[in-house]
């Protein structure tokens, strides 16, 4: 049997008759989820802006994560002290052995060759010596705009002339253990070019970049160290 419908019969104004349903509770809230359902969403959107939110009101648990980048954070405003200890290093390091292969690093630098004798670059040249007394080194970054200095170890646990005593001592040439001198540069870019892209001109080819850079340890007279009076260095590179 059909479920009869309490109706009301009114008489328009041209005589026919209207049925009019009943306004019932659940009509009502029928009606309201729809109006909301229509408008509720684009009314927030259009009336909920900065302005209405509380100043330091919404915290970090409620940021969905990985949904901030960089093109979100106004340049300059994020600073060294607001980072993790760690994230930001003003200077990067390195030790240097007497034989020029790395005995310490914070990170990053790898060996390109040390006191290398490479190929003669024509037959009778005689100039395969040209990088046997430098150290090349590769920073893993790119050296433009930064600093490089370079200093030698004070090496009193090694005998560097032969003597009875090692580190310093009376006599000629007697602190070979502490003295030496040393020279650092950033090597060129490619091939050498005119004019030239960085400040030197390195051999190895691996090292001809804008990564890497030359020590050159010398004994104290400015003479080429040999394998017995090579000198341990520490590197620090700023930037």
């Amino acid at each position: 049997m059909a479920r009869s419908i309490s109706t009301r019969m009114d008489n328009d104004p041209k005589g026919h008759l209207m049925r009019t349903p009943k306004i019932t509770p659940s009509l009502l809230i029928s009606l309201l989820a729809l109006v909301i359902a229509l408008g509720g969403t684009s009314y927030a959107a259009a009336k909920i802006n900065g302005k209405n939110i509380q100043n330091k009101s919404i915290s970090a648990s409620k940021i969905v994560k990985n949904t901030l980048g960089s093109n979100r954070i106004k340049d300059g405003k994020v600073k060294a002290k607001d980072l993790a200890p760690g994230v930001v290093k003003n200077a990067r390091w390195l030790l240097v052995n007497p034989d020029g292969t790395i005995k310490a690093q914070s990170g990053g630098f790898t060996l390109v060759a040390n006191y290398p004798t490479l190929p003669e670059t024509a037959p009778g040249v005689g100039n395969e010596l040209r990088a046997n007394g430098n150290v090349y080194i590769n920073a893993g970054d790119d050296l433009s705009d930064n600093g490089i200095t370079a200093s030698v170890v004070l090496q009193n646990t090694v005998d560097q002339d032969g003597g009875a005593a090692i580190g310093r001592t009376d006599g000629p040439d007697a602190n070979a253990e502490f003295s030496g001198e040393i020279a650092v540069s950033r090597c060129n870019v490619g091939a050498p070019t005119t004019p030239a892209s960085g400040p030197t001109n390195c051999a190895p080819a691996a090292a001809q970049n804008a990564t890497s850079f030359v020590v050159s340890p010398r004994n104290s007279d400015g003479t080429v160290t040999d394998a017995a009076h090579r000198k341990a260095f520490y590197v620090i590179v700023t930037g």
